[in-house]
C-alpha cells in the first residue's frame, strides 16, 4: 500500500511540483520510447481501439484490429453492421458483447451527430455512448493533439497511489489530483511514462522496486511481499 499523504492544497505545493518533475525527468530517462501501443491511422481507427483495450492488454487488441480494420473501414460499416457478426469479430478481446454495442451506438451517433468524423472537443467526445475521459484524452491527445486531460487507465491509477500522488480510487479524482501537480504541457507524457513503468517495473503483484529508477523517491518501495 501507498504511504498515506496529507490533503494537498487544491494548486499543489511547490515541493509537489517538483517531486513530479524529478518523476518524469527519471522516467523520460528511463524510457525514451513511452508512447501509445495500439495501432491505427486515422482517428476512427484508435476510437475503436481504445474501446476494445478495456480489460485486454494492447497486443491482443493489435492482433484483432489488424483484420477488424481492413473489414469496417468508416463510422457507417461499424453502425450498419450485424451486433452478432461484430461481436464475433472482437470476441477475443474480452467483454465483447458490451463492446459490440458500444461501438455500434458510438458509431451512429458519429454519422448522425458529426457527419462521420470523431470530435475534437473533450464535451463532443463523451457524449458518445461508450466514451468516458480516459478513452476521450487518449484520442483527443494523439490523433488531434488536444490535450484536456490526463488519461487514467488501470496502470495510471496503480502507480500514481504507490508514489503517493493521490491517495483517491477514483478514476476523476485521480487525474484532478495529477492535474493539479503536473504542467499542462506534461499531461500526455505522464500517462505514458507512468503506463510504460506500471507495465515493465512497477506492476501488480509484485512490483520491481529493486530495478525502479524511482525506489529512492517512491513512498512504498520494498513495501512488498
Amino acid at each position: 500500500m501507498a504511504a498515506k499523504m496529507k490533503k494537498k492544497p487544491s494548486g499543489g505545493t511547490v515541493d509537489d511540483k517538483a517531486r513530479i518533475t524529478r518523476i518524469i525527468e527519471l522516467l523520460k530517462k528511463e524510457f525514451p520510447d513511452a508512447k501509445i501501443a495500439l495501432h491505427y491511422t486515422n482517428p476512427l481507427e484508435l476510437l475503436i481501439a481504445t474501446i476494445l483495450s478495456a480489460q485486454c492488454t494492447d497486443e491482443r487488441v493489435n492482433i484483432v484490429t489488424k483484420t477488424l480494420f481492413e473489414k469496417y473501414q468508416k463510422a457507417k460499416d461499424y453502425a450498419d453492421a450485424g451486433l452478432k457478426e461484430l461481436e464475433q469479430d472482437i470476441k477475443s478481446t474480452g467483454f465483447y458483447h458490451n463492446k459490440a454495442r458500444n461501438i455500434k451506438r458510438c458509431c451512429k451517433m458519429l454519422v448522425e451527430k458529426f457527419d462521420s468524423y470523431v470530435p475534437r472537443t473533450m464535451a463532443e467526445m463523451l457524449e458518445l455512448p461508450g466514451v468516458a475521459r480516459k478513452t476521450a484524452n487518449i484520442v483527443l491527445q494523439n490523433a488531434y493533439g488536444v490535450v484536456e486531460g490526463i488519461a487514467i487507465d488501470t496502470h495510471v491509477r496503480r502507480v500514481s497511489a504507490r508514489l503517493g500522488l493521490t491517495e483517491n480510487e477514483d478514476p476523476g479524482k485521480i487525474e484532478q489530483d495529477l492535474m493539479r501537480i503536473v504542467p499542462k504541457d506534461k499531461w500526455m507524457r505522464i500517462a505514458d511514462l507512468l503506463i510504460f513503468l506500471g507495465r515493465r517495473v512497477c506492476v501488480a503483484r509484485k512490483p520491481k522496486c529493486e530495478a525502479c529508477v524511482l525506489n529512492r523517491i517512491c513512498p512504498s518501495a520494498f513495501t512488498f511481499s
